[in-house]
């Protein structure tokens, strides 16, 4: 591997580790504030085991994010000391910020593991609720960043030196909004349907069944709501994208030629060479209804962009797809637990789906960001400085690749260890 491509294998799996960590983090929180809240309601001793055992997953996850959140801090400057030298100064608001959030969230996490039974109960729930509030602003923060590197704003551009810096607009840009939205749906939705489809699994087979019932209700009250809300946030998303990185909607759909009344092709591939795609069912108008609204509406194709500045095809459609049919499939399993849960009965092969659906969500999570992350290329800061531009000159990239896969590696095999450790041990006290 050259410099380039060890840099950004380095970036992509520290960012594809990450995002599933953090994801965990922002959401298993408020799994444990519902859990919590139904004992102090209830005052059933089940969830306060089940609030108790989600806590040390939390405290889990929240280290194993921070160990991950930091090294990619490192990586930035470490790999994209280009990027670093213009964008620190635009953009270093929203990470000064997530900082900020990131102490409160491990104030609030410290205050829940040693409050029992030195807090009010309502107290000691809050500060648990500020768990997940605090994750899931800091994890806003980020995305805001990562929003300006596909729709850059707050600054000028002359002569290859940004000057009139507005920090707040480079935060708040067009981008933030939509990619934020489409985020945290997709963390809700990911796990609160691996978590439901964990106790899913443990309550078919007999294991602790009231426990584990109990468990995949809270999650799917998560998982469900997210995955039914999550078409429509993706749409969204979809029409910004269109007016933001017309090139990215291009690479997306493989849309070739600039066309009205443009055709939505489901499944194929994009060829480059002969800028046709090859297979799929093409369904006329609907890339121009879903983009602009419009069924006779233009749909800019890569036409319109010089050749070296067209994103790879291939992985962005495939990633595209992958992540639209899962999500499709996930709104339809949501729309079924909702309907099922509210006759009163779960019937077993729904529970088998739940289970089967379990590793879907984080799947479409990290396809998602494929399509984000890939389909801006060849740009680092869309539109301002390419990726290539951007990477250190500093030979042996190739060795912190693979010493930042041993890391992840590693701490992804203490974690699964760790957090079955606790399943393991909650399973065996109710009966399971």
């Amino acid at each position: 591997m050259n410099n380039l491509t060890a840099a950004r294998a380095t970036m992509a799996f520290s960012l594809g580790f990450h995002i599933i960590f953090a994801a965990i983090g922002m959401t298993m929180p408020f799994l444990m504030s519902a859990a919590h809240w139904l004992y102090l309601k209830k005052k059933d001793p089940v969830y306060l085991e089940l609030t108790k055992m989600w806590m040390k997953g939390v405290a889990i996850l929240f280290a194993v994010g921070a160990v991950s959140g930091t090294v990619l801090s490192f990586e930035l400057g470490l790999l994209w000391p280009g990027f670093m030298r213009h964008a620190g100064a635009i953009i270093g608001m929203p990470f000064s910020w997530e900082g900020t959030a990131f102490f409160l969230e491990a104030i609030a996490i410290g205050l829940f593991l040693y409050g029992w039974k030195r807090m009010k109960p309502w107290v000691h729930w809050t500060t648990g609720l500020l768990v997940g509030v605090t994750g899931f602003i800091s994890g806003i923060f980020v995305v805001a960043a990562n929003g300006w590197m596909n729709a850059p704003a707050g600054f000028d551009w002359v002569d290859g030196v940004a000057s009139n810096i507005d920090p707040v607009k480079a935060m708040f840009n067009q981008a933030w909004f939509h990619q934020s939205l489409h985020m945290q749906l997709a963390a809700l939705q990911a796990v609160g349907l691996a978590v439901a489809g964990i106790h899913a699994w443990l309550y078919l087979r007999g294991r602790a069944p009231d426990l584990n019932m109990k468990a995949l209700r809270i999650a799917m009250v998560f998982g469900a709501a997210a995955s039914i809300a999550q078409p429509f946030a993706g749409h969204f998303a979809g029409e910004r994208v269109a007016a933001l990185q017309p090139a990215k909607l291009a690479a997306i759909e493989g849309h070739f030629a600039t066309s009205r009344r443009a055709p939505l092709t489901i499944g194929g591939l994009p060829d480059a060479e002969t800028r046709t795609m090859k297979g799929g069912i093409a369904i006329p108008g609907l890339l121009s209804l879903l983009a602009h609204r419009d069924l006779n509406a233009e749909v800019i194709g890569l036409d319109q962009f010089p050749r070296e500045d067209w994103p790879p095809l291939v992985i962005t459609h495939v990633a595209f797809q992958v992540m639209v049919g899962i999500g499709s499939l996930l709104a339809l399993l949501g729309v079924l637990y909702v309907w099922f849960r509210r006759r009163g009965a779960l019937p077993r092969w729904l529970l088998w789906a739940v289970v089967a659906c379990a590793p879907l969500g984080m799947v479409a999570l990290e396809a998602g960001w494929v399509v984000t992350e890939v389909g801006r290329q060849p740009w680092i800061i869309y539109g301002i400085m390419r990726t290539k531009d951007a990477v250190t000159p500093v030979p042996g990239m190739v060795y912190h690749f693979y010493l930042f896969l041993g890391l992840y590696l590693t701490l992804a095999a203490a974690t699964v260890w760790l957090l079955r450790r606790q399943i393991l041990a909650v399973q065996q006290k109710f009966g399971g």
